[in-house]
Parts: C-alpha cells; structure tokens; sequence
C-alpha cells in the first residue's frame, strides 16, 4: 500500500478501538482492546487508568504490525469527564473516576441551586452534575482531603495518556470544556471557578487546541507501539466532538443522535446553545466551532434491562434481542397509554437527576410484555427528543438527524424515534464515528488543502421518514410524559433515601 494512512484511536469507556483510514477514506484495518470498570459500592464507576493505557498501545502496534508500515499521523478520541489525581511524575494515586461516578451527585446539586452555579454553568459550557470533574474534585476536597492535598494535577484521561507519550501536560480543547473549570470564551481555565475549587492552573493541564500536534514521543514509548518516535500525534478531541465530524454533522440544520449503552444529541453551532433548566452543554471543537446538546444515561442499558429481567434472559443472544423488538413492532404507538420513565441509573440530561428513578406510568391488567418493551423504547425516545427540543427554544431548526450507534440495526426502534421526533432519520452506517472524526482532524492539519478528507464521514445512507399519525399522537403524549418526573421527582428521592 502506498497511499498514506492516518490511526485514529478512540478511548471509550468500555474499549480502546483504533481505525487505519488511508487518504480516500478507506478503512485499512480496526482493532479494539477492552478493559473493566469498578463498582464497589452504589455511586462509584471506576477504572485503572494503566489498564486504559495498555488497551491504547496495544491497539496502535496492533495497527503498525497489520499494515506493515509507519502511520503518517496518529489522532485521539477520548471520553469526557474522567478525573485523575496524579503525582507530579504523572503517577495516577487512584482509579480513575469516570463519567458515571456520581458520588458527587449532593455535592453537585448544592452547587445547581447556590448563586455560582449559573453563572459557572455560562462560564464553562458544561452541566452542574456529579459527572462533572469540577464536582468529582469538590467531592475529593471534601471526603479525602489527604488525597486532594497530596494531588499534583488533576488530570484526564486524554491528558494522562498524551503525558505517557511525551511526558507533558496538555490538553485539548474540547476535553477542557468537559470539565467544568474552562472558560470557553477565553480558551483558558477560568480563574472565578479555579478560586471556587481551591486549585491554580498549575494544578491543571495545559489547554491545546483539538489541531495540536507534537513529534517528540518518548523513545521507549515510541519502541513499544512499533512507532518512529518522530510520528505526529494530532491531541485530538472528546469522543463526542469527534462524532460530529465523523457522521458528518457540520452545518445548521443537522443534529447528531447517538444511541449505544447510553445516547446523546449533538448539533454544530458557531456560538454557545445555552438552556438553564435542560443544561445543554457546550464543547468546542475549535476556536469558531461549539459542539451543542445533551446526553442521557438510559439508550440500550435500558433495553438490554428490560431483556434480562422481563424477559428473564441473563446472557441475551441476537434471536432475544429480535424477539423484544418484534413484539414493540406489534404494539400500537404510545404503548395502550402506557409510559416508561427510563431512568434506570438516574439521568443527565434534560432532567439532572442521579437519584432519579426508571417507572412503568399507567400499567393496566390489559398490558402485556409487548406493550412494555413498546414503552421502553418510547421512553428513551422522548427523553431524546426532550433535549432536541431544548435545543430548538434557541431559534434552532434541526430538519433531519444523523443517526449513529449499535440501535441503527433495529427498524422499528428507527421509526420510533421519527414518529417521536418528527424528523427525517439520515442512517449513518459506522459505529465509529468518534474514531473517524479523530482522523478528520489529524488530517486538516496535515493535508490542509486535500479535498478527500472532507469525505472521510460520508458513507452508504438511507432514510427514515416519520409517520405523520404517530408523530401526532407522540406529539401530544411529550406533555404528559415530561410531567411525570416532576410530579414523581419528591417520591423517587424518598425511595432512593430508602437504598441509602
């Protein structure tokens, strides 16, 4: 093979996976490395972050050995909101704590409802919520001040990985936004939220643009992943960034819509998209471009949920899965009057609730399984469409939605989501979005003037058309189901006291 090619790795919260792309968007060669997450007791969601490490070297010499010949460029994805306390060696002291941590859910709820939190919440881009690395640091402040005392950085895992490479602190731009201390107007971290947590840049990592590259990898490293210690490394951005450059979601009038364990909803502004109650968030991908929606916590875990225990399957196979999904396809839309709150492991967005509660709404002695699957799959639909409709309050038109992730293989899951939304469904077929939109970066900063790198997300589409009966009748039903969580929300926080 003689055309260049680019490694575009993303580091995601189950996996490493790393994708060669050669310059005519050719996928060469995909290889993907697993590691486990820790849950010792309720709230916590943990990882080794030398695990995570070893999963990434091992997917690029993976690569560099099945190609049989050096990467021109190599570019990193990442997750958002993971939080290390490191040695000033760069040593992790703990786990690293990932998104999902919410033990610091009371921690943030007082900073929501104080006078800092809306204005944190502008300054930053990002939710008040125990995902937070602002709240999970306030968390360790408050419950191990030895540790936070004896922390030289905190850092993430883009930062602790690219500190492994070449034995710096940096950071993206797009990973910084996640955290809840940058200032995404002035690019650098925010000196009134810096105070607030007792920190000084210092003990940050440094802000870099999502384009930054560097080709002085440490020599022993470089060893180890079959590298020239002079590859460029492109720093890359946050798994979520990245996915709208890899399916394509770059101008007005297109949104992202990701579904997997979890889901989230993404569209491409030129400026901030905020929203006090629904708190979308904003993430820069550059300096003139902002990364707007929400995520939810509930899209597949909810279904994989209701699989195992309605129907009492505990490994679920492919035929479980086409059984759940045929029978919703046989069940009337909006489930009998029946309604699925999907809450399962709390929520983020629009709600921000971690002690939140999933609940069946309505359940009558004529509702079968069938009509709850129906449910499950209309719950984690309105809920999305809840953040879109977030999103269009700020004068947004959102025409039709890229859609992406392990549930584009379900039609009838497909259509839910049209009727709900009313929106025409573009099918993107990766799920590797994040990945590709990684490579897409390294290579505008290494092939600025080829026109084939703007064609790496494009790829075979097809179309779901929303059924305009059903759309009425899921139209009418988004009232009811929003007010079922603020009507529940007093009950769901006593019974989650209960568990306590």
């Amino acid at each position: 093979m003689t055309e260049p090619y680019i490694i575009g790795i993303d580091v995601g919260t189950g996996s490493a996976k790393a994708l060669a792309i050669d310059l005519s968007g050719q996928v060469i060669h995909v290889v993907q490395r697993g590691y486990p997450t820790h849950s010792q007791r309720a709230g916590m969601s943990e990882q080794d972050p030398e695990q995570i490490w070893e999963a990434f070297q091992q997917c690029i010499s993976n690569t560099v050995r099945q190609v049989g010949k050096q990467p021109a460029a190599i570019s990193i994805s990442t997750a958002m909101h993971s939080l290390i306390p490191v040695a000033e060696n760069g040593r992790a002291l703990t786990y690293m704590m990932t998104w999902a941590d919410a033990r610091s859910e009371d921690i943030a709820q007082a900073l929501r409802n104080s006078k800092q939190g809306p204005s944190f919440y502008r300054i930053s881009g990002t939710p008040i919520h125990a995902m937070s690395p602002l709240c999970k640091i306030l968390w360790i402040k408050k419950n191990d001040p030895l540790l936070f005392a004896a922390t030289s950085r905190f850092i993430s895992i883009k930062a602790y990985i690219w500190h492994k490479l070449f034995g710096e602190f940096e950071v993206d731009h797009a990973i910084a936004s996640a955290m809840g201390l940058f200032d995404i107007a002035e690019l650098q971290w925010s000196a009134d939220i810096l105070d607030y947590a007792g920190l000084t840049y210092l003990q940050l990592a440094k802000p870099v643009p999502t384009h930054h590259v560097r080709t002085d990898m440490i020599l022993t490293v470089a060893t180890n992943m079959r590298l020239d210690p002079n590859t460029r490394v492109c720093i890359g951005a946050s798994d979520g960034c990245a996915a709208n450059l890899g399916t394509g979601v770059t101008t007005p009038g297109t949104a992202a819509l990701t579904i997997g364990t979890s889901g989230a909803v993404r569209i491409t502004s030129q400026h901030p998209v905020y929203n006090d109650e629904a708190m979308t968030f904003n993430y820069i991908l550059d300096s003139n471009t902002y990364i707007c929606g929400g995520a939810v916590n509930n899209g597949g875990l909810a279904v994989d949920w209701a699989i195992s225990t309605l129907m009492q399957i505990d490994h679920p196979h492919q035929i479980h899965y086409d059984q759940f999904f045929q029978a919703a396809a046989d069940t009337l839309a909006g489930a009998e009057g029946l309604f699925f709150l999907p809450y399962l492991t709390g929520e983020r967005a629009p709600i921000w609730d971690s002690s939140s509660n999933g609940a069946f709404i309505g359940l009558k002695q004529k509702h079968q399984h069938k009509h709850l699957f129906r449910a499950v799959l209309e719950g984690i639909c309105y809920t999305l469409c809840q953040i879109m409709n977030a999103l269009e309050l700020n004068n947004i038109s959102i025409e039709k939605i890229h859609v992406s992730g392990g549930f584009i293989s379900s039609p009838v899951w497909l259509q839910i989501l049209a009727d709900v939304c009313g929106k025409k469904l573009v099918i993107v077929q990766t799920e590797d979005a994040s990945a590709i939109g990684a490579t897409i970066l390294a290579a505008r900063a290494l092939y600025p003037d080829d026109p084939r790198i703007e064609h790496f997300s494009q790829t075979a589409q097809t179309f779901v058309v929303p059924n305009k009966v059903n759309h009425k009748l899921y139209h009418d039903r988004l009232p009811i189901f929003s007010k079922l969580y603020l009507n529940l929300k007093e009950s769901m926080h006593l019974i989650n006291d209960l568990r306590n």
